[in-house]
């Protein structure tokens, strides 16, 4: 029986969309599969890992009747992507494996039954809706994903902090070591909600997201969030947890303040990483007299040192910093400068700021070095 049939690319397009959250490892051998539900000519796409589900739709279905199976992802993906661009692809079920035929190129894989497949519950309401451009959202996540947590046993840091209250959209996300914050106003919310997004979502939402104008919607339910946009559909659990206070973490007094140029700064610290260790990526940074000396050494007794001419009149300051952490805003950054707050306490966190992004605030703790 025949599923669907269209170019390599046409089936492409919805599989890739989908594939990303498929895990390589899994607890069920059923998660390694995504699900193909077939109703007339519309075709859903369907993964999920059981945190994150993502679905998709397109219109190249074969015949009126209902289907679902369920086929391994990477090895459909991999195929699909080692074909010749050129004919159709045809996807059937036959004896319960899928025969994927196009051109003098035949495969037959293993399927599962699709009624098997563990989909994501949905509620019945949702206690929070809301649109805004895609641009808008995908810019949130960038400003800040690079500072969430990686398999922290606080498990509330392994993903990003949304806030959205009365005009604003707000993500933060922090490892205990820096905290990245960003804003962007949005149409009337009123009620305040806070919710922590998984990291896996996080990250595969920036892959999903485009540049463009057109809107997705977020809808808020207990223990759950939800993405709509174009044919795509992201559904995803929340980190249970309580987020550190940003607040508090950013200060408000610094007293001392100077513009650096961004790619000059980031090419001396990338010169001066090369240097450091991997166990402790650490860059000594001295302030004085209009100028920023930039150092690092390892246990080979190698030394590298930069200096960047800046408008800097108070007194000396000697501070260390992981450099990768300072890298990893710079990249994000794309601007020509960024302002730099610091405060004589050699002990004290430094604040990163952009000249064009008000509400975008990063905070980086110093290290001893």
């Amino acid at each position: 029986m025949q599923l669907l049939q269209a170019t390599r690319d046409a089936v492409l397009k919805p599989l890739s969309t989908v594939a990303g959250i498929v895990e390589r490892r899994h607890t069920m051998p059923i998660l390694a599969n995504i699900l193909l539900r077939k109703e007339g000519n519309r075709v859903a796409f369907i993964a999920t890992d059981l945190e994150v589900q993502i679905t998709t739709h397109a219109d190249f279905g074969v015949g009126d009747d209902v289907e679902s199976t369920t086929v391994a992802a990477r090895k459909l993906l991999d195929i699909l992507r080692a074909l010749p661009n050129t004919g159709e692809v045809k996807l059937g079920l036959n004896d319960g494996k899928m025969s994927v035929n196009a051109g003098k190129s035949r495969f037959a894989l293993q399927t599962l039954d699709g009624a098997e497949y563990p989909t994501v519950a949905q509620p019945e309401s949702w206690n929070l809706s809301l649109s805004m451009p895609q641009r808008t959202l995908r810019k949130l996540f960038n400003m800040v994903h690079f500072a969430m947590a990686q398999q922290d046993i606080r498990y509330y840091l392994n993903g990003m902090l949304m806030v959205f209250e009365e005009g604003m959209v707000r993500t933060v996300a922090t490892d205990g070591h820096r905290l990245a914050h960003a804003a962007e106003t949005v149409e009337s919310i009123g009620e305040r909600h806070e919710v922590i997004v998984p990291r896996k979502t996080v990250l595969e939402m920036q892959r999903l997201l485009d540049e463009s104008d057109e809107p997705v919607k977020i809808d808020l339910a207990a223990g759950q969030i939800r993405f709509t946009f174009g044919d795509v559909e992201l559904i995803s659990k929340l980190v249970e947890g309580k987020f550190p206070d940003f607040k508090r973490v950013i200060p408000t007094d610094y007293t001392r303040s100077f513009n650096i140029n961004r790619e000059a700064l980031q090419s001396s610290l990338q010169r001066a990483a090369i240097l450091t260790t991997d166990k402790l990526k650490g860059v000594k940074l001295h302030l004085e007299n209009n100028l920023l000396q930039i150092s690092s050494s390892n246990a080979e007794q190698e030394e590298a040192r930069e200096e960047i001419e800046v408008n800097y009149e108070f007194e000396p300051i000697d501070v260390g910093f992981n450099v990768s952490y300072l890298l990893d805003v710079l990249a994000m950054a794309k601007t020509e400068e960024i302002t730099w707050s610091v405060k004589p306490d050699v002990n004290a966190s430094a604040l990163i700021s952009l000249p064009e992004e008000t509400e975008f605030k990063y905070v980086v703790m110093p290290m001893r070095i």
